[in-house]
């Protein structure tokens, strides 16, 4: 289950944002961008959940790993002394005792790492997810801009139609009525390009931006910076 939520979320991150839009644009309609922030937000809801009960399993884990190292630990001290004083029986029990524990204590420390890599998973996506989301709701607006300006360009096409049907009656006025609708039509045409134009760079902006993002986040996790980020919060979370 969690397997499936990873790759519908890795699947929303990877949408090709430009071909949504092109999509939302060709049918004349934002409901395509709809869907996607629909499916998004459920997502990242779910995956907010998920992260906190694999969070949890983590510390859970972990104090696991660190009380059987404590008493394997204190074992051992307990090994030395009985056989300094010559408790071959008591001291041969207490290894017994010692190797339960460190098993157990290694086997939950391997627990608690292999969880700890599937919680850092499971932030990234989220960090992606929510850095996409608000990109595609703000081309959603772009897109709804563009709509608005190529609806008022088809009504203005079909007045073209009628002023066609005029041309060469040889009315002066009707000239001049036409020479400024067809005025405001290459104005429109105008407007449309630029906003086109606006709306391509801004994703192109976003997309790099989350291609920088994920390549610094892996060389960190590379050079093991996230987990030394990681280790300062939580110190200094103690001193508080």
């Amino acid at each position: 289950m969690a397997q499936s939520l990873f790759q519908k979320v890795q699947t929303l991150i990877s949408a090709n944002m430009h071909a949504m839009v092109d999509k939302a644009l060709d049918a004349n309609s934002v409901a395509v961008l709809d869907e996607y922030i629909r499916q998004a937000e459920g997502n990242l809801d779910d995956l907010e959940d998920a992260l906190v009960t694999v969070k949890g399993q983590v510390k859970t884990l972990q104090r696991k790993y660190e009380t059987f190292r404590a008493e394997a630990e204190a074992l051992d001290a307990d090994i030395d002394r009985l056989l300094a004083v010559g408790k071959e029986d008591l001291a041969v029990a207490a290894q017994s005792q010692y190797n339960s524990k460190a098993d157990l204590a290694e086997e939950y420390r391997q627990q608690y790492l292999n969880q700890k890599r599937e919680s850092d998973k499971l932030a990234d996506a989220r960090m992606k997810l929510e850095t996409r989301l608000r990109s595609i709701k703000q081309e959603r607006e772009h897109v709804l801009g563009l709509l608005e300006l190529a609806k008022t360009k088809e009504i203005a096409a079909k007045s073209m139609k009628s002023l066609d049907a005029l041309e060469g009656v040889g009315d002066s006025d009707i000239s001049r009525v036409a020479d400024k609708i067809r005025a405001r039509l290459d104005r429109a045409d105008a407007e449309v390009e630029m906003r086109a134009d606006r709306l391509s760079n801004q994703m192109d902006d976003v997309l790099q931006k989350d291609r920088l993002t994920g390549q610094l986040a892996e060389r960190r996790r590379r050079l093991g910076l996230a987990e030394e980020e990681e280790g300062e919060a939580r110190e200094a979370a103690g001193d508080l």
